[in-house]
């Protein structure tokens, strides 16, 4: 019987050690789950290469920083400057175009600051003018990055302050900007799903990415009453971009499954299943391999 248990175990040890060797650790924004792209995604991933995926999500800011850490193999994400930093800093191998959507600011269907407007800079700027509540996300995500390029081009006085995040690893101090003066502003310090949930609750205005938007709108039970206050300009183009980390810098990483899953993602398989995800024929992201 023992020689048996013993044989037993040898032959189970390298099965143990294939499946091990098979899974992909992923940071990534709040935006990829929560608009429900990776439930489509990632099983056909591992379908086409065997290759698990291990997802963490967080805003694009603390993913970037994961990837300088070294404590995954891959990010993806939606801020190109910081993306870009993060390979010419060395800690990226090259950052690949994958797919993009759009931000919409968004609010009550009553408008009651008078935003609706096709310029998205004008929208915030009456927002802030009004007494309307005012969600941030407040996490260093790319939506909080579109969010303080928006408000620094709005022309109006900006108070800047250190903003705390704290996640179950780590505290995070960070610059934010948002107008003087703006009794109704609330930075939450949540994903993008929270937001539009609390943002929702208070009848106020937010950023959002339009995938989780339309998730969230009509893609469950609840549904969600606010509407697009401003959408369709070109400073609300979102375009998302992944990364493998770099070996050299952290030699640990599994770069061979990290390449595997970049390459996946740009190639004529990966695109297409990114451009066949729709909601209701609502397509919620576009195919940007480049």
């Amino acid at each position: 019987m023992k020689k048996f248990l013993v044989l037993f175990v040898l032959l189970i040890l390298p099965c143990v050690g294939l499946a091990q060797d098979k899974v992909l650790s992923m940071s990534t924004t709040t935006s990829t789950q929560s608009s429900g792209l990776l439930d489509i995604l990632l099983p056909e991933f591992k379908k086409d290469t065997g290759i698990e995926v291990k997802v963490l999500a967080k805003g694009t800011g603390a993913a970037i920083r994961d990837g300088v850490d070294g404590n995954v193999d891959v990010i993806f994400v939606h801020d190109p400057a910081r993306e870009e930093k993060f390979v010419a800093d060395g800690f990226g191998t090259k950052r690949y175009y994958v797919m993009y959507n759009d931000f919409l600011i968004i609010g009550p269907e009553a408008d009651p600051a008078g935003a609706k407007s096709g310029d998205a800079t004008v929208a915030m700027k009456k927002i802030a003018m009004s007494e309307a509540v005012f969600v941030s996300r407040g996490d260093d995500s790319g939506t909080h990055a579109k969010e303080q390029d928006l408000w620094k081009s709005s022309g109006l006085p900006l108070k800047e302050e250190d903003t705390v995040f704290k996640s179950k690893t780590k505290e995070v101090t960070f610059k934010t900007v948002h107008p003087e003066g703006m009794k109704n502003y609330m930075s939450i310090g949540q994903g993008m799903g929270k937001t539009l949930t609390f943002a929702e609750e208070k009848q106020g205005y937010t950023i959002t990415d339009r995938g989780t938007y339309v998730q969230y709108k009509y893609g469950r039970p609840e549904g969600l009453q606010l509407v697009p206050i401003s959408e369709g300009d070109k400073t609300l183009f979102n375009p998302y971009g992944v990364i493998p980390v770099n070996p050299e810098k952290h030699p640990h990483v599994r770069f061979d499954l990290a390449d595997t899953f970049a390459k996946w993602l740009v190639s004529e398989r990966g695109q297409k299943v990114i451009g066949d995800y729709k909601l209701l024929d609502k397509q919620l992201f576009f195919p940007d391999a480049k």
